[in-house]
């Protein structure tokens, strides 16, 4: 009878969660709390090992690690039981009134930098330069004082700062900034953001009323991550931020506590000078500054558009410390007055959906304490859970398989149920080391994530891989020791020792795959290379035509499909594509049969810039993507574990989506 519960979510999945009911969403989270709750009172009255005082120890952490992990994720199911609001239609009449009205706000856009490469810089402040709004002043606001940059800002018609105290770091140089700007409005990217051209036209609009202080849009990305990367699984994984900017975020604007995430969003001088600037005290500056704002009585909001996308960290040493900073920031804010338990003002619902995400970080430890656990089973010979068959199949399989069916629906599709977790086996380790250095008073402090770096060769991320490879050895051993105890007692039923061997094999598989997307393939060029479909015409100067299509692009080269033959690429070839770019030159790199790899020949400025504008630039060109079927994608995942994955290179490319 249990196991019927499972039709409801089966049901209700044949809809789209966007599509349906408020009554539907409120009924699945009713029913995955009455299981959870049906589970956690089975757990604490009949599945603890109290045979002896190790095994008692063992099954009580287990169990409360298990209960935080179920309790604390009840908490976001909790706080979509409002309705939250989708603001993309909302913004076309907001923009209306906007243009109806004589507001035209002076915008200061703030790019602050601290090293990163010129290329990346260039891309954002040519998406800057360009907006259609007009009433703006772009400020590079330059940490590393560089010469060249401020010879770029200067030719992209910019304004310049460089602060001679580099104090409070991104905070400080902020405001830096806004001492020397007085715009009504300010915009922030950071240096490897790039927006579109008409951000700022969807955005003012939001603040034509006067008590919204900010407006936050979505973070997107060029290229893929370095977990979906290194596994050669870009095509069948989302990015890890898309759970926060297409779920997360939204159910938080309807609590009216939308989290500030440090770029792409605007936000009223008033309201920040109210607040005294960006919060220099705070590691994670943008976190607690939103909530400073909030605490005065100023509303956030939050626009579920994408409207610019900047670069993911590009090695899994780098993916792993910026987690580790923003965990390490989030954890410091509870010390603060502006921070989430400390901020005045707060109604309860707002502070616990500002708190919700310094528990994502903690659950790191109760995770931890899951991958270690069914190492008792072989390596101790103790049970830490008593189970059986009847527990399996009235408790466990209709919570977790209701928790499997409906996670993806509720979250509209903006993350998987299993394969997203694949992020979290790499990052458990080193974000437990984060949280108790933190609880000893170590800070990591702030530091630029790298970007577009070249690799010769390929690395391992030693740091991350040393504990894998500790666990999963570990793990092997634990196996041995299970098959061993199941060899002399024999295999009989559904037993104890056959569950501990079950969970055993996924915990080894978890921990191999996790060692796996720790090796950084080489990199020789670092340009991120997007996919499209998008019909182009190769010509020269003899006078020949040639019809293909563009099957992925980017600042170095592009890839052509042809219907036929690749025809002879001369010195005089060029690609036409659209009327925004001129016809660019091309030079041959690759064949196969009917494709063409080419890289681009010598680019005028004119021409790089008006490509960079075509890539990145233009509006409604990142797609939001929908998950893959998941089966399929943990068969793809096992076929990349066994036989591993090839380098990127011509024609096997790592591509993120772009619309023609």
């Amino acid at each position: 009878m249990s196991l019927l519960l499972l039709l409801w979510p089966l049901a209700l999945i044949q809809r789209p969660e966007a599509d349906s009911p408020l009554w539907a969403r409120r009924s699945l989270i009713l029913l995955i709390s009455g299981l959870t709750v049906r589970y956690l009172h089975w757990r604490c009255t009949a599945s603890l090992n109290l045979d002896s005082p190790v095994s008692t120890g063992l099954s009580g952490v287990l169990l409360l690690a298990e209960g935080w992990l179920l309790i604390t994720g009840l908490l976001p199911l909790w706080l979509a039981w409002r309705r939250f609001p989708d603001r993309r239609q909302e913004a076309d009449r907001r923009h209306q009134d906007w243009q109806t009205s004589s507001w035209r706000p002076h915008v200061d856009i703030l790019v602050p930098t601290c090293g990163e490469p010129l290329a990346v810089l260039q891309r954002s402040l040519l998406g800057c330069t360009q907006q259609s709004y007009p009433n703006t002043s772009v400020w590079v606001l330059d940490d590393a004082g560089r010469e060249e940059v401020r010879q770029l800002a200067r030719r992209l018609g910019c304004r310049y700062l460089h602060r001679p105290e580099r104090r409070h770091a991104k905070a400080g140089n902020l405001n830096a900034g806004l001492s020397r700007c007085d715009g009504e409005l300010v915009a922030v990217f950071d240096a490897d953001f790039i927006p579109q051209r008409r951000f700022l036209e969807r955005s003012i609009g939001f603040l034509l009323e006067p008590d919204v202080a900010l407006l936050q849009t979505p973070q997107s990305f060029i290229n893929a991550d370095p977990v979906m990367r290194n596994l050669r699984m870009e095509s069948w994984l989302l990015p890890d931020e898309e759970s926060f900017y297409r779920w997360i975020e939204p159910v938080r604007d309807s609590w009216g506590a939308v989290v500030c995430a440090g770029t792409a969003f605007v936000v009223r001088r008033r309201a920040l000078d109210q607040v005294g600037g960006f919060v220099e005290s705070a590691l994670s500056e943008d976190y607690v500054t939103g909530i400073a704002l909030r605490e005065q009585g100023w509303r956030l909001l939050y626009l579920q558009q994408k409207l610019s996308a900047g670069l993911a960290a590009e090695s899994m040493a780098d993916f792993v410390q910026q987690r580790q900073r923003w965990a390490n920031g989030t954890l410091q804010s509870l010390r603060l007055p502006q921070g989430p338990l400390q901020a005045r003002g707060l109604r309860l619902g707002q502070r616990l959906a500002y708190l919700e995400g310094v528990i994502h970080w903690l659950s790191n430890l109760p995770r931890l304490v899951l991958m270690l656990m069914p190492l008792s089973y072989g390596l101790l010979g103790i049970t830490p859970i008593l189970l059986n068959e009847r527990a399996i199949i009235e408790l466990m399989l209709p919570l977790w398989g209701t928790v499997l069916l409906s996670i993806g629906w509720l979250n509209r599709s903006s993350r998987s149920a299993l394969l997203t977790e694949l992020t979290g086996w790499v990052l458990t380790v080193p974000l437990v080391l984060t949280l108790i250095s933190h609880v000893f008073g170590a800070s990591m402090g702030f530091r630029v994530t790298p970007k577009h770096r070249r690799r010769s060769q390929g690395g391992w991320a030693w740091f991350l891989a040393l504990p894998l490879i500790l666990l999963s050895l570990l793990n092997l051993v634990n196996l041995l020791g299970l098959l061993l105890q199941l060899m002399q007692t024999g295999w009989g039923g559904l037993g104890l020792l056959q569950l501990g061997l079950v969970w055993a094999v996924l915990n080894l598989l978890g921990t191999l795959v996790a060692l796996r997307a720790c090796w950084d393939p080489p990199q020789s060029d670092p340009s991120p290379w997007l996919s499209l479909d998008q019909p182009a015409e190769l010509t020269d100067a003899g006078g020949h035509r040639h019809k293909c299509r563009i099957t992925a692009i980017s600042e170095s080269g592009v890839e052509l499909a042809f219907a036929k033959g690749v025809p002879p690429i001369v010195a005089s070839s060029q690609l036409q594509w659209t009327s925004d770019v001129e016809p660019l030159p091309v030079v041959l790199l690759q064949t196969q049969p009917r494709r063409a790899a080419l890289s681009w020949g010598n680019l005028s400025q004119r021409q790089q810039h008006s490509l960079i504008r075509w890539l990145f630039c233009r509006d409604g060109i990142w797609p939001e993507r929908l998950p893959r079927r998941e089966l399929m994608g943990l068969l793809m995942l096992l076929k990349r574990l066994l036989l591993g994955g090839s380098a990127p290179a011509p024609f096997n490319r790592c591509l993120v989506p772009r619309q023609p």
